[in-house]
């Protein structure tokens, strides 16, 4: 394959979590080695001290991440996301992320009508939430973690006030499956 490398830089800037190389070739329709010899070339090329992108690469997976050498001024940065207080959207998030898990992003900003890609990052990087893939959906899906519970003091999200009023809420479970089995008609 021609554009490889290019290609690989943009699936793993565009993903932002580790790939495997086996679903790479899949993807990608070449074999494993064509993607693991593009891959020693990226890190040939990246991972250099005057860097600030490094390619990682663990047990088979691969991703972009920063340069090990900038980690304190970053930790610094991100500091202060992960320890004031949450905003009005992200606590509107963490309810609903709690009342409908597992849930996908597509679900919360149908619910929320706006886009959350920022406040489910920050929710992840506080360890209030946390992401899963089934290997029967495409989507991933997001669901509150053990931390969530316990600075709740809760042993279960069973035990929020009206959980089960809230989370089997017939009139927003028609909205879901309207618009999204709606949005998949379009796109066929």
């Amino acid at each position: 394959m021609k554009d490889l490398n290019s290609i690989l830089e943009s699936l793993l800037l565009a993903v932002a979590k580790p790939l495997t190389i086996k679903d790479l070739a899949k993807f990608l329709e070449t074999k494993d080695s064509e993607v693991s010899q593009a891959i020693k070339e990226l890190k040939e090329k990246y991972n250099t001290e005057e860097s600030g992108i490094h390619l990682s690469d663990n047990n088979r997976k691969v991703q972009f991440v920063s340069n090990p050498k900038h980690a304190k001024i970053l930790h610094k940065y991100f500091e202060d996301e992960t320890t004031g207080e949450l905003t009005k959207p992200s606590l509107e998030t963490l309810t609903i992320i709690a009342y409908r898990q597992p849930i996908t992003k597509e679900e919360l900003e149908q619910i929320r009508g706006v886009n959350c890609s920022l406040i489910i990052r920050n929710l992840l990087i506080r360890g209030l939430i946390e992401e899963s893939e089934e290997k029967d959906q495409l989507a991933t899906t997001y669901a509150v973690t053990m931390d969530f519970l316990r600075h709740m003091g809760l042993a279960s999200v069973e035990e929020l006030p009206d959980y089960e009023k809230l989370n089997s809420d017939e009139n927003l479970n028609n909205l879901l499956e309207n618009n999204i089995g709606g949005e998949e008609e379009k796109e066929q």
